[in-house]
């Protein structure tokens, strides 16, 4: 029974622990939502500034924002941290705990030291593996079989902060970003509340990271996206799942951009110059001979028309088969 009255105590002390949470996209939409579930004082969100996107170029709220507003929790979206005006900002809240998950602002020393609880990172990655912007995408095109998720004390450094806890996760080979990013936030959200009353109980002792080991993941642009046939299938395969949904791997086809979403690598190369579509007799029934390897085709979209099947797309296009992708 004691036991028992000492758990709810230590609960109830931790979700009265005055919390600001930063964080942008869907992956951070997820763990906010599991704080404010279990009832923890979210007293601000800090996210990105909103952005115009899309056709007409209409203002676009970061997702997180638009979760905080709907559970009517102040917003702030600060080009940056280090103003004198922004560490005002946030030293008038008197945070007791910064959660951090997928921010994409440096936090300068000064925030990092103003809760007694520290800063927590929700980093989608088994640190030292995958340090960086972008760890799920880097995890599939390194070929990762797992990967996980890092409760980390943050530090001046870029994720290398000691290790509060870990969870692994598991990489299928039809994973892209978009599914292993979804995954990988019911992970987090689930760690960080099993974590969160351990840390503030004081029954956690941190770890450093095994230097070592640290691999690095770099900012993805849309360039990255740019298919060159030359490589092998393998590689591009990898590639097309690890920058789906964005920014979506593509190619020239007759002068029009064509995106694959979905592709598989089959292991003999066929006949044919790199870049060649041909008929297969296997399942996709249609691929592009690469540098090593022919990638079969499965879901494709050309330029200004939805996304399909290739059979589909074949079925009203009889001359891409034969067509060179690549160049413009």
């Amino acid at each position: 029974m004691f036991d028992i009255i000492k758990e709810l105590m230590k609960n109830t002390f931790a979700m009265k622990v005055g919390t600001v949470f930063m964080g942008t996209p869907q992956f951070a939409v997820t763990i906010l939502a599991s704080l404010l579930r279990s009832s923890y004082q979210v007293c601000a969100v800090y996210t990105q500034p909103d952005k115009r996107a899309g056709r007409g170029r209409p203002v676009v709220f970061p997702p997180v924002k638009k979760l905080a507003l709907e559970h009517q929790i102040p917003v702030m979206q600060p080009e940056t941290l280090a103003s004198s005006e922004a560490l005002e900002q946030l030293a008038s809240l008197q945070p007791e705990l910064i959660v951090v998950a997928a921010f994409g602002l440096i936090l300068p020393p000064e925030v990092l030291s103003l809760p007694r609880f520290a800063c927590l990172n929700v980093h989608p990655s088994l640190l030292p593996r995958h340090r960086g912007p972008s760890p799920i995408a880097n995890a599939i095109l390194c070929g990762d079989e797992l990967t996980g998720v890092t409760i980390m004390l943050m530090d001046a450094g870029l994720d290398t902060g000691p290790i509060l806890s870990q969870k692994k996760v598991g990489v299928s080979f039809m994973d892209t970003t978009g599914s292993l990013s979804l995954r990988l936030a019911d992970v987090g959200a689930e760690l960080l509340l099993e974590t969160l009353p351990k840390w503030l109980g004081g029954e956690l002792k941190t770890h450093a990271q095994d230097e070592p080991q640290a691999t690095q993941s770099k900012l993805i642009t849309s360039e990255d996206a740019e298919i060159d046939w030359h490589l092998g299938a393998v590689e591009l395969w990898r590639r097309v799942r690890a920058y789906n949904p964005w920014p979506s791997c593509s190619t020239w086809c007759q002068g029009k951009r064509l995106k694959i979403h979905k592709a598989i690598p089959l292991g003999d190369r066929r006949a044919g110059q790199v870049g060649e579509v041909i008929a297969l007799a296997e399942q996709p029934g249609i691929g592009v001979v690469t540098g090593e390897g022919t990638l079969g085709l499965c879901q494709v979209q050309i330029e200004g028309k939805r996304a399909m099947s290739v059979t589909d797309f074949v079925r009203g296009k009889r001359d891409f088969i034969g067509c060179i992708l690549g160049g413009e």
